[in-house]
């Protein structure tokens, strides 16, 4: 019975230690205070389907983005192979901070009083514009050369709700896609395409299209991207000192001409670098 008393604490000793190692494992998850539960590590949330910005590649992420994402992360001290990159949807963003999915969410993220309700933003990282997509041969220049023109964009999208609110002459055609509205223009169908001008660069950049198109250059809205952050966030500060360094030792000026190359766009240089704007 002794010997049977001791081999039951043995076992008992040894299941005690595996649940303190593994509790052990939790209690430095939660002292990283990040969804990634580890202060070495992120996840961190991106589009998979924008090419130029936030591009899946079977496993391989590229995009403006993307390097952004990857030089803040390294200044917070996590190396790239300690980053989980997130797919984050534009109607999933908000839900992805607040049930701590993800760390932060850099994704064509733009900074707004309502959202600032329900999540909190670093930056912001870039200032883009809605613009248009023009084949390189067209003489458009801006939206009020449009009229009885077919534009492409996409149902349901803040683009295309601004040029049927602002320009009801033009012929509107929506698309489930941007990449859908790019081949309508291939094939003749319509003029231009419209959405954020670094959207529209990155679509003219892809392989596919280089030398077919053309960003006009003239953009008719202002729109922050910002780091999107849980709620009540201290990472805030150290982000913006990030994409401030970022832009000052020219890694920022580099990611956006490697990741428009080909597309003929240049940036709103009256916007562009922004500064980011102070935390709340």
């Amino acid at each position: 019975m002794r010997k049977t008393r001791y081999a039951a604490a043995a076992v008992a000793a040894v299941a005690a230690l595996t649940l303190s190692a593994c509790g052990g494992g939790d209690s430095a998850e939660s002292e990283g205070g990040g969804a990634s539960g580890s202060a070495d590590s992120l996840r961190i949330g991106i589009k998979f389907d924008q090419p130029g910005l936030g591009y899946d590649e079977g496993g391989s992420y590229s995009g403006f983005d993307v390097d952004v994402a990857k030089y803040v992360a390294t200044e917070l001290g996590v190396s790239e192979e300690n980053i989980e990159f997130v797919e984050a949807p534009s109607a999933n963003r908000e839900n992805l901070l607040q049930n701590e999915q993800v760390d932060m969410i850099f994704a064509t993220y733009s900074i707004t009083d309502t959202r600032k309700e329900t999540v909190d933003f670093a930056g912001p990282y870039f200032i883009a514009g809605q613009d248009l997509l023009v084949p390189t041969d067209s003489d458009i220049t801006g939206p009020e050369d449009l009229e009885g023109k077919n534009l492409c964009s996409v149902t349901g999208s803040t683009s295309a709700q601004k040029i049927k609110d602002q320009y009801p002459g033009v012929q509107l055609v929506e698309q489930p896609g941007y990449a859908e509205c790019v081949t309508a223009m291939g094939g003749g169908q319509i003029d231009a395409v419209t959405t954020d001008d670094i959207i529209l660069a990155g679509l003219a950049a892809q392989e596919s299209n280089a030398g077919k198109f053309k960003v006009v250059g003239n953009t008719f809205s202002e729109e922050k991207y910002g780091v999107g952050l849980p709620k009540g966030s201290d990472r805030c500060e150290d982000i913006n000192a990030a994409i401030t360094k970022m832009i000052d030792d020219k890694a920022w000026e580099e990611a956006i001409t490697s990741n428009t190359e080909g597309a003929d766009y240049t940036y709103n240089a009256e916007l562009n670098p922004p500064t980011p704007e102070p935390c709340a």
